[in-house]
């Protein structure tokens, strides 16, 4: 099992180029289901959770084949769902990976029919999927859980308004490629605002579907008989780039982040600012410097436009060596404080009183061996290591690769001492 080896104490200099953004691409590339025409995605970032949706399509029917473009960032995928051979998403493939219930909604949409595994993913909370099943209901499906499987039917969906209990973003997205083939005109009420559901919405509408008021929690959709291909390049990742600004604000440097999207960051933003950090921004760089230490800021996590929870483990990081102390408070998933333990090994001072965590900073951090225990709780772990004296060694990394593009070669490339060891603990 690889591992991370990083010695820390260097300031972080230099570019990078923002990968595109794993949650907006997962939906865009099931949303490929939707149509019997070729569908080309651009942009589209290198990851273990992308490598899974590719199986997850092929084994369904979908042709699917990746290259790297000349000279741009990304990868290009390149989708043709014209002959689906299966409607099942089979355990082995959706375990690992919550987001493959993606591929429920344009399955029972145009075929009329889908059989898909309860998903599993990071173990950061519960995240039911009812919402997704109470939506589909009120568009026609019949549905019921057998043997592990959500088996859904219905000849067409209908058009119907859904008010959903809860701020759901996969939900959102389930519903709405449900909703662009289905008879009449759809309402999604309470849906969520993220900028990866704007993305997907904008690449269905080049497929030929009719939405309007996707970015804010009111989206209307008018059905259609059918979706034709396209072609869209996905959004930069918010939470990437996120993750880099935080590494500078805790390391110290300076550095400009290519092909980024600042205009979907602003409570990001915001905070690091707060910290400390000199922020400037054009429309798709931004260029971040912090000398000393960062002031301690705190926080609540929300749906978006509100703080992204996928940001408060890297924030947190940065806190646990700030000037003073911080009240960070988790209101999106219950279970989402398991890299605390971690990084009190390294010397920081947390305290944990249900959903909120009371961060001490401290002057230094002092290397450990730690473990990754989810996706963001990795990045953490890899921004503490930036700062602590001496070396740290993360284990469990495979968390890392789920959402984040080659980080150590892009934390090389700014001056970190890292490495990526092999599970016989060589460099890779």
């Amino acid at each position: 099992m690889d591992k991370l080896q990083i010695t820390g104490g260097r300031p972080l200099r230099g570019e990078v180029e923002v990968s595109g953004a794993k949650n907006a691409a997962l939906p865009c590339l099931c949303a490929a289901l939707l149509s019997a025409d070729a569908v080309t995605l651009e942009n589209v970032p290198q990851l273990n959770d992308i490598g899974t949706t590719l199986r997850l399509l092929r084994q369904l029917g979908v042709k699917a084949e990746r290259s790297q473009a000349g000279g741009e960032p990304g990868a290009v995928v390149m989708l043709d769902a014209g002959k689906v051979e299966s409607l099942e998403a089979p355990y082995e493939l959706v375990k690992t990976m919550r987001a493959s219930i993606l591929v429920l909604g344009p399955l029972l949409a145009r075929f009329g029919e889908a059989r898909v595994s309860l998903p599993g993913g990071c173990a950061i909370g519960q995240r039911p999927i009812d919402q997704h099943i109470k939506g589909l209901a009120a568009m026609g499906a019949e549905i019921s859980i057998e043997h592990g499987f959500v088996v859904a039917r219905a000849k067409r969906l209908k058009g119907a308004t859904i008010r959903t209990d809860m701020v759901t973003v996969t939900g959102t997205e389930n519903l709405l490629m449900a909703a662009v083939l289905a008879d009449g005109l759809t309402v999604l009420e309470n849906a969520a605002r993220e900028p990866e559901i704007v993305d997907l919405a904008e690449m269905l509408i080049k497929m030929g579907a009719r939405i309007s008021g996707h970015g804010t929690d009111r989206i209307v959709v008018e059905g259609v008989s059918r979706l034709h291909g396209a072609t869209h390049r996905v959004m930069p990742d918010r939470i990437e780039a996120g993750t880099f600004l935080c590494a500078v604000g805790a390391a110290g440097g300076e550095i400009v982040l290519r092909n980024a999207d600042p205009a979907s960051m602003g409570a990001t933003l915001d905070k690091l600012a707060e910290a400390g950090v000199s922020i400037e921004c054009g429309p798709d760089w931004i260029q971040a410097g912090m000398a000393g230490r960062p002031r301690a800021v705190g926080f609540r996590t929300l749906e978006y436009p509100g703080f992204a929870t996928d940001m408060q483990a890297q924030l947190m990081a940065l806190n646990a060596i700030a000037e003073g102390t911080s009240v960070i408070t988790e209101t999106i998933f219950e279970n989402r404080y398991m890299h605390v333990q971690e990084l009190r090994r390294l010397g920081a001072d947390i305290e944990i009183d249900g959903h909120t965590a009371v961060v001490k900073g401290v002057a230094r951090l002092s290397g450990a061996t730690v473990m990754a225990t989810d996706l963001r709780a990795s990045a953490s772990l890899v921004i503490a290591g930036l700062v602590a004296d001496g070396q740290t060694l993360i284990d469990r990394i495979y968390h890392l690769d789920r959402g984040y593009e080659r980080m150590e070669h892009k934390l090389m490339q700014l001056g970190a001492d890292i490495r990526r060891l092999s599970g016989k603990g060589s460099p890779e």
